[in-house]
């Protein structure tokens, strides 16, 4: 695949090395060369969605902000199937890209048998496991952004009339199930008897079928929605109940329905790879702590059109709350497992 946008060249094929292939020949542990001015980390990004989706276009949009700045070239393959994931891993390695990027839970051993056949390239990958020292070149990170899911959540169980709460997501997998256990508990917060319908749609890139799931909850009695994925704040919007975001703020397409998001910011995880690579100290490690929000990694989005209407007794909660996170002294319940209805 290949694809331009804004004016840069982008692809399996398209990717820019700079100066002339300068990092293809370096070990992992070589860069930069002593004496001379740190070329940019060349870095390919692997999604087995598109771009847009919410989880993906953290990575992306942190990728191509460090690319604007200078500090990498960045190349990138969008809706790579888990078939064919493992060849476009090979093929960005054989090109000498430094760090490859992307998701590997549908594929884990096969992207690990990849790892394992290019020792100087650097892999951090979203995983549902811990880091193995096995592959010392493999680490792993997910979106551990419990902290604004607890926080969105008070903003839920502040705003729901009927206390009854629907809840889609695409798969059961711990970096899911973790975002809506704390989110759950945020609206236990201030609404110790609401009840949860939780449903899982199978699939990262469905909206019809999140949307139709959703509007299924409404009938049910939701008057608000938790939108892990795409779909679901559209079939809010249509039946005239409130949402809760996930990953990436999407109030400005819903000013009427989307209260509140719990935000991804994967610049700190990024910026972690980076040093360690550029320094030749980049090992099987856990990335995952960069998106804590004492990290900077996660945060709850402005509440936009719906500043003034939250229950100002919640905003003190609130307040109160992400100082203590950000402190130290309060910390959200990382719970993987799979969330049930009430």
């Amino acid at each position: 695949m290949a694809t331009t946008r804004d004016g840069i060249a982008i692809g399996r094929r398209g990717l820019l090395l700079g100066g002339a292939g300068a990092a293809a020949g370096l070990g992992l542990g070589l860069w930069p060369r002593r004496g001379l001015a740190a070329e940019p980390v060349s870095v390919a990004g692997i999604y087995t969605v598109p771009v847009e989706q919410q989880w993906v276009s953290r990575l992306h949009k942190a990728a191509d902000a460090a690319r604007a700045a200078g500090e990498i070239t960045y190349a990138f393959s969008e809706n790579t199937t888990n078939t064919d994931y493992p060849r476009v891993m090979r093929e960005y390695a054989e090109q000498g890209v430094k760090l490859i990027m992307g998701e590997i839970f549908g594929v884990e051993q096969e992207a690990r048998e990849v790892v394992l056949d290019y020792p100087e390239t650097a892999f951090l990958m979203g995983s549902s496991f811990k880091p193995d020292p096995d592959y010392p070149n493999l680490a792993v990170f997910d979106n551990y952004i419990q902290d604004a899911s607890y926080l969105s959540g008070i903003v839920a169980g502040a705003m729901t009339k009927t206390g009854n709460i629907g809840m889609v997501g695409g798969f059961p997998i711990p970096e899911v199930n973790r975002l809506m256990h704390a989110f759950m508990a945020g609206v236990r917060e201030v609404k110790p008897d609401a009840t949860f319908q939780v449903s899982f749609i199978g699939s990262w890139f469905d909206p019809p079928k999140a949307k139709e799931t959703a509007f299924a909850m409404i009938e049910n009695g939701a008057d608000l929605l938790y939108a892990e994925r795409f779909g679901v704040s559209d079939a809010a919007q249509e039946k005239g109940v409130l949402a809760i975001g996930n990953v990436i703020d999407t109030q400005p397409d819903y000013p009427e329905t989307v209260v509140a998001s719990a935000i991804w910011d994967f610049a700190p995880t990024l910026a972690a790879a980076l040093k360690n690579v550029s320094a030749g100290s980049f090992k099987a490690d856990d990335y995952g702590v960069y998106s804590f929000m004492k990290e900077g990694g996660c945060s709850l989005a402005p509440l936009g059109t719906f500043a003034g209407k939250v229950p100002q007794s919640a905003m003190d909660l609130i307040a109160q709350k992400e100082a203590a996170i950000k402190a130290g002294d309060f910390i959200v319940e990382i719970n993987d497992k799979e969330p049930k209805s009430s």
